[in-house]
């Protein structure tokens, strides 16, 4: 893992979510990792962390307006769209393109913070799940598949302002 990204290098989401930790005054910059971590254990596999410790985002579009929806999960769990659909509403699936516009990452980069500008709409509307409270650590995507940061679970509720609910199926 290189913990000393050459920022000229570096992809503009990625850039994009290290600028948000400094401004939010966040103890630890992103890293980059070598491989790519598309996909929660892909990330697990890499940092050497448990599967729920990936905080993983979980972008859906709400039919009454097209909002982007976004769940911020553990990575060993499901999210349930009835539980989640009280807080929100009907939703349906956000395809690769709508998660690129509303949120200006990729799949399997998306962050919960660091969004870029989108001409006329919102920033997703962010949930946390509550089953991340399991873990004293957790890890999340900075913008780009092979950029990760660390923080605590309060940590990700006072960097995204995000409440925390129950939207994960039984187990």
């Amino acid at each position: 893992m290189d913990n000393s990204p050459d920022d000229l290098q570096r992809p503009d989401g990625f850039k994009r979510v290290s600028a948000a930790l400094a401004d939010r005054r966040h103890a630890h910059t992103p890293l980059w990792l070598e491989q790519t971590a598309r996909t929660s254990q892909e990330a697990a596999d890499a940092l050497g962390v448990a599967l729920g410790q990936i905080a993983k985002s979980v972008v859906f579009r709400r039919k009454a307006d097209d909002a982007a929806v976004m769940v911020i999960a553990s990575g060993d769990l499901r999210v349930d769209e009835k539980k989640l659909k009280e807080h929100t509403g009907p939703l349906g699936r956000a395809d690769a393109d709508f998660v690129k516009a509303r949120t200006g990452f990729s799949i399997g980069g998306v962050s919960p913070l660091g969004f870029a500008p989108v001409d006329g709409e919102a920033h997703p509307l962010v949930f946390i799940d509550r089953e991340l409270f399991r873990f004293d650590v957790i890890w999340a995507a900075a913008g780009h598949p092979n950029g990760v940061f660390r923080m605590t679970p309060d940590e990700l509720v006072a960097l995204t302002g995000a409440p925390v609910i129950d939207a994960m199926q039984a187990s």
